[in-house]
């Protein structure tokens, strides 16, 4: 066997893992891909041993509800042949891997930059420099909108290629940011340190990252959870996707001049995130996702308090998307705009929201189940136009199915377990991976542990990171001023890309 089989949540050794020679790491892990569309990469990263590179890939196979992992070694002189001749959704796997270590490809699509890191290969390409695809005619214009944006949005540069008000084409430029949180994991030694590093990797995350943390230091410490601490991530998890879900809609009414449904899911918004407030202190959740314990245990007393929100918060969202889902006007906006085809979606690697938009069933509550996921029989929405709409429609079905989740879980609240706060330690030598579904979309935090449990790399990635092209697509013969409302309909995380 070339690949080793792993669930989601599993540490196991690290030399238990096959290591191939690279022809036969690319052929294997693109055959996957191209041979079963219900497979994806999850990460594909690479980190120094020795005076060599590991190269280790993960495929996630939805249907069977696991992970396939492989690996190579090579040299930092190596030029090899790329994943992303073969299959473009590894392209931005690769570009990473040849920011960080200078690894050359002898067919890589679009071999550009992809975050500027501080430890990155070539110090001498500067975010200044940054190689954009130009077009040259008379008849085509460019037009630049940011790193600096109004609001309090985060920096990021869209270069627009236009004719007159079609655009043609949009590069997105990140990488402003340079937090360097996937090291920070390294320097940090102290258990609390980093947990509360993984909720802050991206603010309207908190919950998914840090779920996606504490699992995969449960199971690389070898620790076992009562149903009080699964019961209360779960929650959590789908509060959390309410309380974004109505916000993104206000901000989508917002994009189309709408007030009254700008208004009025805002106001929605207020009281779900306020819930957090009164269950652990914080309004985005931070403090609640703790590893090998619950430090919030959920009472009879705020299982009465949600089942009141919910109450206040369900009639009038359902009125306010009636009326959006009747008016004309925010129609006409929403409607055969920026789209995206199945192909194009399959294609680029998409996942969550962005890719359930049309057919491409990827939820990892479905396909690799978690918490008390599995209870639920989840089965992901579906629309088939790939437009704003269909990215609309997704985010109202997805709250009324959370707040059922959330009503089927109060019926039923767990005894308080002990709570364990020892400090953990990982395995040593070990490879663990961990698969939530944030808001977005598919969560992935990997790591892998030295001789003596510390840590050698840790890699996260944001689904941000699969779909910031899927924007820049779905844009192509749109009109510039339908790009607001675009971009709020896939929102994106800047913060989550720049690690």
């Amino acid at each position: 066997m070339s690949y080793l089989t792993i669930n989601n949540h599993q540490s196991v050794p690290v030399a238990s893992i096959p290591e191939l020679k690279y022809d036969h790491f690319l052929d294997q892990n693109t055959t996957f891909l191209n041979d079963n569309s219900a497979r994806h990469c999850v990460t594909y990263f690479g980190y120094m041993a020795g005076q060599e590179i590991k190269l280790i890939c993960c495929i996630a196979d939805d249907e069977n509800h696991n992970i396939l992992i492989s690996s190579s070694t090579v040299t930092k002189e190596a030029c090899l042949n790329s994943f992303s001749a073969k299959n473009l959704s590894f392209e931005k796997f690769e570009r990473e891997i040849h920011e960080n270590f200078g690894i050359a490809y002898s067919d890589h699509p679009w071999l550009k930059p992809v975050r500027y890191s501080e430890n990155r290969a070539d110090k001498s390409k500067l975010i200044p420099d940054y190689p954009f695809f130009n077009i040259t005619s008379e008849e085509l214009h460019e037009v630049g909108v940011g790193p600096v944006h109004a609001g309090i949005i985060e920096p990021g540069h869209f270069r627009f290629v236009c004719n007159g008000e079609q655009i043609l084409h949009l590069e997105i430029q990140l990488g402003y940011q340079h937090r360097g949180v996937e090291q920070l994991f390294l320097t940090r030694k102290k258990l609390l340190q980093r947990t509360i590093l993984a909720e802050s990797i991206a603010g309207d995350s908190a919950i998914g990252h840090a779920t996606a943390f504490a699992c995969l230091w449960e199971s690389l410490s070898g620790i076992s959870l009562s149903r009080d601490v699964l019961f209360s991530r779960t929650l959590a998890q789908e509060i959390e996707r309410i309380a974004i879900h109505t916000g993104d809609l206000s901000a989508i009414c917002t994009d189309i001049a709408y007030q009254l449904g700008s208004s009025v899911f805002g106001r929605l918004r207020t009281p779900i995130i306020n819930f957090f407030q009164e269950w652990c202190g914080n309004r985005l959740a931070k403090s609640l996702i703790r590893v090998g314990f619950n430090p919030y245990p959920f009472t009879k007393e705020l299982a009465d308090r949600l089942n009141e929100v919910l109450d206040a918060f369900e009639p009038d969202f359902i009125e306010i998307n009636s009326e959006l889902s009747r008016l004309p006007s925010s129609l006409s906006r929403f409607e055969r705009t920026g789209t995206m085809k199945y192909d194009q979606l399959l294609s680029i690697g998409t996942v969550g929201l962005s890719a359930r938009m049309n057919a491409l069933p990827r939820d990892i509550r479905s396909s690799h189940p978690y918490g008390l996921y599995p209870e639920f029989n989840h089965e992901p929405f579906l629309k088939h136009h790939g437009d704003v709409y269909s990215r609309v429609q997704i985010r109202r079905e997805e709250v009324k199915q959370s707040i059922a989740y959330i009503r089927q879980l109060l019926a039923s609240l767990p005894e308080p377990g002990i709570p364990d706060q020892r400090e953990l330690h990982p395995k040593n030598n070990s490879f663990g991976i961990s698969l939530t579904e944030g808001w977005r979309g598919e969560i992935c935090h990997a790591a892998v542990t030295d001789n003596n449990g510390e840590l050698l790399i840790y890699k996260v990635k944001d689904p941000s990171f699969h779909n910031w092209l899927a924007l820049a697509l779905a844009v192509r013969n749109n009109e510039i001023s339908d790009f607001p409302v675009c971009n709020k309909s896939f929102d994106l995380s800047y913060c989550g890309h720049d690690l």
